[in-house]
C-alpha cells in the first residue's frame, strides 16, 4: 500500500478512476486514524486523523488526512467523485416490477 500526500493520491486516484473506466471498480474507504501502526495501546493524538484507502485489482492507495487540511481535501474529493461518478449504469427495475406482478398473480 502506498502512502501518498493529499495532491498525490487525488491525482493517483483520478488515473485510477480512468483506467477502470470500461471495465473493473474501485473501492474507497474512509476510517477515524488515530495514528497508530501495531496493536498497542494508541497513543493520545493530538488532532483528529482520517484514513482513506483506494484500491482496485491491481494497486492500492492510502492518504491521511487532519482535521486542518479537511475542508479543502473535500472539496477537491468530492469534485473529483462527481467527475467520475458518469460512467455508473442505471438499475434496471422493470425485471423488477415483472416479478412483483407474477407473485400478486
Amino acid at each position: 500500500m502506498v502512502l501518498l500526500d493529499n495532491d498525490g493520491f487525488l491525482l493517483a486516484l483520478t488515473k485510477m478512476f480512468q483506467n477502470n473506466r470500461s471495465a473493473g471498480s474501485v473501492i474507497l474507504t474512509l476510517k477515524k486514524y488515530d495514528g497508530r501502526t501495531t496493536r498497542k495501546a494508541p497513543a493520545t493524538p493530538a488532532d483528529n486523523l482520517c484514513l482513506l484507502r483506494a484500491t482496485d485489482s491491481k494497486k492500492k492507495l492510502s492518504t491521511i488526512v487532519s482535521n486542518k487540511e479537511v475542508t479543502k481535501f473535500q472539496m477537491s474529493y468530492a469534485t473529483l467523485l462527481r467527475g467520475n461518478m458518469d460512467a455508473l449504469k442505471k438499475h434496471d427495475k422493470s425485471k423488477e416490477r415483472k416479478e412483483r406482478k407474477r407473485k400478486d398473480m
